[in-house]
């Protein structure tokens, strides 16, 4: 019997732009178990320089993987240029990751031994990769794991196996065995057989937290698998006392409609003090009414796109109005401008007074605004979620900010900078249904290998001193 067929829409046009068989998850991942040893063996130094290349051959790749890129996620040319600027750059920043988290170290030791610390990699990694970064997010996996000498099955989202199929060709143009770094096309199907395989020494997955803690409960009771989740956010940007109404709008519309709205960092609630609620909620929607949005190659460039497909847009207008019939104030409509395509205006309803507020990750340009009266409300508020990845404050004192760091939970926590500004040299993680606890981005190290600790001797030297009869 013929493998199914996948095939990859463009959002913005509804053009098919990709096709392909799904694959074989017991013959790839017998054919990473079989190259593994080989790759682990290599030297460190090999490793880094064949990601080195790596980065070279992207570069080269560089405008055919944006427009790719672009094309199968509707987002516009330019933020997917920086998309790709971001694959190269995680090559360098993982390599002194790797240097800095799992260096080989030496240990004081009695009787003139040697005690040590060194790092082993799991061995067969499946990475899961989302669509709204279909190149970066996997290859934040990907790059840290093969530096520390695993192999890698590829499963990417169902909606972005084109740009998929570039990257990883990418890597095998760089001298990267194909059978070291191996692609897994298919749907969820795939993905449930990939996470259950015996073959599988550690699942590093981005998505939904719905798909997260499916992956979770199914190896709950396999512990020697290493599970890394980064699960998304319901995130708070909480603007307090500040003269700058301007910036801080834009800092909101930053946060909540780039990528339209399809980052796990965007920003998801505005909680806002009373006080500064109309001047605030003026400008930031007089702001949003001056977004573009289009395709990817229009002139003038939007700013945002479409959301990735119409189901993705039908449930984004049916929770807009949900909100709406139970007791939200739209301040500015969502609009689907076509039937056929998933384009969407950015959407503001306040929803102060809308009862038992759902707290779920909605994943699209639709942002959410509660009204406060004081500091500890709003902290509150910002902590009302079962999520915890990123949170910005706007505005306050440097006394206010101290109190927000300390108090909300959260493992991104800025400024006056958005909710989706995060640095490459850190980790990137959050808490509660936001992810496990294994912080991505820099401290992948930390997931890709385990330390293992030695106490060593040239010869056997040993007595015992106590406890044994005479001879």
């Amino acid at each position: 019997m013929s493998s199914p067929v996948l095939v990859s829409f463009e959002p913005a046009t509804g053009a098919e732009l990709w096709r392909g068989k799904h694959g074989n998850v017991d013959d790839i991942v017998d054919r990473s178990r079989r190259a593994w040893p080989a790759w682990a063996a290599q030297p460190l130094a090999n490793r880094i320089e064949l990601m080195r290349r790596f980065a070279n051959e992207v570069r080269k790749s560089s405008e055919e993987l944006a427009t790719v890129i672009a094309r199968e996620t509707g987002k516009p040319l330019w933020e997917a240029r920086t998309e790709v600027e971001s694959v190269v750059n995680k090559v360098e920043i993982s390599i002194r990751a790797y240097a800095e988290r799992t260096a080989q170290r030496k240990l004081d030791n009695a009787l003139q031994g040697t005690a040590s610390l060194r790092h082993k990699p799991h061995g067969v990694m499946a990475v899961l990769g989302p669509y709204n970064f279909p190149a970066h997010l996997p290859n934040g996996h990907i790059v840290p794991a093969l530096i520390a000498g695993n192999a890698i099955v590829f499963k990417p989202s169902e909606k972005t196996p084109a740009t998929a199929e570039l990257l990883v060709r990418c890597f095998h143009r760089a001298g990267i065995s194909a059978a070291v770094v191996q692609l897994l096309i298919g749907g969820p199907e795939e993905g449930q057989a990939l996470v259950g395989h015996e073959g599988i020494d550690g699942i590093l997955f981005t998505g939904s937290a719905h798909t997260g803690i499916a992956i979770n409960r199914r190896l709950a009771v396999r512990p020697d698998k290493i599970v890394a989740l980064e699960m998304g956010g319901n995130n708070p940007i909480v603007v307090w006392d500040t003269p700058k109404i301007t910036d801080a709008a834009a800092l909101v519309v930053q946060s909540a409609f780039t990528s339209a709205g399809q980052r796990c960092t965007a920003g998801r609630r505005l909680i806002i003090k009373a006080s500064m609620y109309d001047a605030v909620i003026a400008e930031v929607k007089r702001l949003a009414d001056r977004i573009i949005v289009g395709a990817p190659f229009d002139d003038p460039a939007p700013f945002m796109g479409p959301v990735i497909d119409n189901a993705a847009a039908d449930g984004l207008t049916e929770s807009f109005l949900y909100l709406l019939s139970h007791g939200g104030k739209a301040i500015k409509h969502m609009v689907r401008t076509d039937d056929k395509l998933p384009f969407l205006s950015p959407a503001i309803i306040d929803v102060t007074g809308v009862k038992d507020r759902p707290d779920v990750e909605l994943f699209g340009p639709l942002l959410q605004i509660v009204r406060v009266d004081d500091f500890d409300e709003a902290i509150a508020e910002a902590n009302n979620t079962r999520f915890g990845l990123s949170a910005s404050l706007v505005g306050g004192s440097p006394q206010d900010y101290n109190r927000f760091w300390a108090n909300v939970r959260a493992g991104v926590i800025n400024w006056n900078r958005p909710t989706n500004g995060a640095s490459s040299g850190a980790p990137f993680g959050g808490v509660g249904l936001s992810g496990n606890h294994r912080p991505s981005a820099y401290y992948a190290a930390d997931y890709c290998a385990y330390p293992v600790a030695s106490t060593e001797m040239d010869q056997p030297r040993a007595l015992i001193g106590v406890g044994l009869r005479e001879d």
